[in-house]
């Protein structure tokens, strides 16, 4: 686990598996994204940041507002989906 909290890609990898795992469970794309911000506010508040990408990305969860949380989660699972 310690490589893929400190690997960017490898971070990635496993985000784009979680989703795509959960599509594959019939979980609707609104449920995802709902549950990734869940996800994100207890990462945000109970890990700190890996690497470099990890640490701007919380720097802007910290800031955001909650309409924009909605936005950055939904940026980073199609992110972690990506081909």
């Amino acid at each position: 686990m310690n490589a893929v909290n400190t690997n960017w890609d490898s971070w990635k990898r496993t985000l784009g598996q979680a989703v795509e795992y959960a599509e594959e469970m019939g979980i609707s794309k609104d449920q995802i994204t709902s549950m990734a911000q869940q996800l994100g506010d207890i990462l945000a508040q109970n890990v700190p940041p890996a690497n470099p990408e990890q640490k701007a990305v919380k720097e802007l969860w910290d800031v955001a507002e909650a309409s924009e949380r909605k936005v950055l989660t939904d940026l980073m699972t199609r992110l972690a989906i990506k081909k």
